[in-house]
């Protein structure tokens, strides 16, 4: 459902989804979503908790495939693309976990340097120059470097994992519910850095949350998908598209009640079923 949105960009979309569908054994989570990702926007993704706003990230990163539909990078289908050219294009995109996803053996400085070590031919001062400029560009420390995970609070692990999600100077930066468990401050650090990494580099992002103040800082589009199990059979599971402005003043209830926290009619369904 478009509000009139206008990309920021007039040439083809870097990531296009296209009548995709997903399902998990019996179960189906997307059916014909169609979505574009434009050069330089920060599209974010809401919804309920099982619409399928991961499983959409992870069908733009090619981390599964769809079960119908085709996936575009940059105008080429990823389904004809050769193992080579996988290869180099997903080293332009950085995902940041949900758990940050740091490999817990290895130090925060041989996490962040982990993709240049394995992609990269580069010499280790090189390498520890980009590692902690990055850990500098997030807010931590360069003690921070030779810490372990396990030793670091929510907070500076998610800062460290986005450290590492930036040392091969993405093109793209998807945001897997970037604040969840942080309280409100570290929330707002995150949000910020966000738009930092956005202001510092020329970078698309994509961000799945469930956060509306994020919403509000950080959005250039908002896209809401819809459970399919409470969905219509000829209704699009995308209910919403357009700018968080438009999203907080929607007529549709289920787009207002999800962005104002409103569970009333929600309730209601849950004690009726």
């Amino acid at each position: 459902m478009s509000e009139n949105f206008t990309p920021p960009d007039e040439s083809s979309p870097i990531i296009e989804l296209r009548g995709c569908s997903r399902g998990f054994g019996a179960m189906q989570v997307l059916r014909d979503i169609s979505l574009n990702v434009y050069r330089g926007e920060t599209l974010v993704l809401i919804g309920e908790s099982g619409c399928g706003k991961s499983v959409t990230t992870k069908l733009l990163a090619n981390l599964l495939e769809p079960s119908s539909g085709e996936v575009f990078w940059n105008g080429q289908p990823v389904s004809q693309m050769s193992a080579e050219q996988m290869r180099k294009d997903r080293l332009k995109l950085g995902y940041l976990f949900q758990g940050g996803a740091m490999f817990d053996s290895l130090s925060v400085y041989e996490n962040v340097v982990f993709g240049l070590r394995e992609n990269r031919k580069m010499s280790e001062a090189d390498m520890r120059e980009i590692a902690f400029t990055r850990l500098r560009e997030v807010g931590l420390p360069a003690s921070a470097a030779q810490k372990f995970p396990s030793e670091l609070s929510g907070g500076m692990r998610k800062r460290a994992a986005l450290a590492r999600a930036l040392a091969m100077s993405p093109e793209i930066i998807i945001y897997d519910e970037p604040t969840t468990g942080l309280d409100p401050i570290m929330s707002d650090v995150i949000n910020e850095l966000i738009l930092q990494a956005r202001s510092a580099r020329p970078v698309t992002s994509i961000v799945v949350t469930h956060d509306m103040t994020t919403v509000k800082r950080v959005a250039t589009r908002v896209v809401m998908l819809f459970p399919l199990a409470r969905l219509p059979q000829n209704e699009s599971q995308i209910i919403f598209e357009g700018t968080a402005e438009q999203a907080f003043n929607h007529p549709d209830e289920r787009v207002h009640d999800f962005v104002h926290g409103i569970s009333g009619k929600r309730l209601q369904e849950l004690f009726a079923a």
